[in-house]
């Protein structure tokens, strides 16, 4: 644990002589938490925490969510200023290492990644064992888990350079195999990338190009996408970023934990959030119906939900989704789409939303959905890929969080406990004795 020890909360047991002291550990910035490891040992009880909302299960230094002030750092640095300043790589670059790289250290960054963005001949074989009209998700999951069977030189995960040459890989080969699994569902030929183009570039490149046609990067679309990837890279302790990081203590190589965070991801509770955001503005279909939508919104036996806005951590505006609004526009400005009814009603729904006391007082505020997947319809990108996008840029997370987890000497085997409210120990009964 790097977090500082300094008070205490004392724990008592009604009824019986128990008690004890829990240390308060206070991180660099944010809530303190108490240190709960020897409470069953002198106390013997547990704590109850249902999806793990109020426990820390490990210390980090990657990335800080102040959801009550909108707040989202990486390594101390606000999305805001990253998305606007910095590029995807350079910030993997921060997440992996801690620190933002100097011009020497950044170059071999970026071509330490380069270097890596071919798949094994081989893998394009992969591809044939799916249906036509599988969902890239199921491509993503299958193909990355079987990256472990080609890379056997890297799956020491107690070796630093192996985790290194590990991460290169994941990061720099997930746009190839989420473009090439496009491809696959489209019937069009795989675009092997080009090393030449920067991260953004190579993959809009591979998703969009055909051997037929010269193709050119957009500095707009490649700047937008560039900007996606920054915005979605992290995320802190997550549910997919949860998992990675509980595959990965079991000893598990790489390649399969982010199999298993992508296979986490793909829960429209998680990542499929954009999708449903577009789904709903299509169902309300023009904004004239919008003060019929909202009034379902509010109406406690009705089903209808009001997607894209509220977030598990945020109470506040999400940081990101300003920095997607303004994209939003930029994109749909160099794209001639000058009426968009998508974004009519968007911007009007998060008008209403944003003034309405029902919304205000429940502080349900746009989160970084309401915006991205107008943007990646917009960019021809079809709603299954979004989740999609969103796994290529959360690898860096993942990977980030995985190597952070694996250097952590006090990290053990991810074990959460149970109350068990099944049948208590009773007899077998044979066959011809049950009525």
């Amino acid at each position: 644990m790097s977090g500082t020890a300094n008070g205490s909360v004392t724990v008592t047991i009604d009824g019986s002589n128990k008690s004890m002291k829990l240390p308060l550990i206070h991180g660099t910035i944010g809530h303190s938490v108490a240190d709960i490891r020897k409470m069953y040992g002198e106390m013997g009880i547990f704590t109850y925490d249902p999806g793990y909302g109020g426990t820390a299960a490990c210390d980090s230094k990657i990335t800080y969510i102040d959801g009550d002030e909108g707040i989202l750092l990486h390594r101390g640095y606000p999305i805001e200023q990253l998305a606007e300043q910095s590029t995807f790589l350079e910030v993997a670059y921060l997440l992996l290492n801690g620190e933002l790289p100097n011009a020497s250290e950044r170059k071999v960054f970026v071509q330490g990644v380069t270097m890596h963005t071919m798949l094994h001949e081989q893998i394009r074989a992969f591809y044939n064992g799916f249906r036509r009209d599988a969902h890239p998700m199921a491509v993503m999951c299958g193909v990355v888990g079987a990256l472990s069977a080609f890379y056997h030189d890297s799956l020491d995960i107690n070796d630093e350079q192996h985790r290194r040459i590990s991460a290169f890989r994941l990061i720099a080969k997930l746009p190839t195999i989420a473009a090439w699994a496009y491809k696959y569902s489209i019937g069009q030929p795989f675009m092997y990338p080009r090393n030449d183009l920067t991260y953004p570039a190579n993959f809009l490149y591979m998703f969009n190009a055909v051997p037929s046609e010269p193709w050119q990067p957009n500095p707009v679309l490649v700047r937008a996408m560039d900007r996606i990837l920054i915005l979605h890279a992290d995320h802190e302790q997550n549910a997919s970023t949860s998992t990675v990081r509980l595959a990965g203590s079991t000893g598990a190589n790489p390649f399969a934990c982010i199999a298993a965070g992508i296979a986490s991801l793909w829960g429209p509770a998680h990542g499929g959030a954009n999708e449903a955001v577009l789904k709903m503005l299509a169902e309300i279909g023009h904004v004239d119906r919008i003060p019929e939508f909202i009034s379902k919104v509010k109406d406690k036996n009705s089903s209808v939900r009001l997607m894209g806005f509220g977030h598990r951590v945020y109470k506040n505006y999400d940081p990101r989704a300003k920095i997607m609004q303004a994209t939003c526009h930029e994109v749909l400005r160099e794209l001639g789409i000058v009426d968009d009814p998508l974004l009519d009603l968007a911007v009007e729904l998060e008008k209403i939303a944003l003034h309405d006391p029902y919304f205000v007082e429940r502080k349900l505020y746009p989160n970084v959905d309401f915006y991205s997947g107008i943007i990646l319809k917009a960019m021809g990108f079809p709603t299954s890929m979004f989740t999609v996008l969103f796994a290529v840029a959360r690898t860096v997370g993942w990977i980030s969080q995985w190597k952070e987890m694996i250097e952590d000497p006090s990290q053990r085997i991810g074990r959460p406990r149970q109350i068990y409210t099944g049948p208590a120990k009773r007899d077998y009964v044979p066959l011809a004795e049950r009525s």
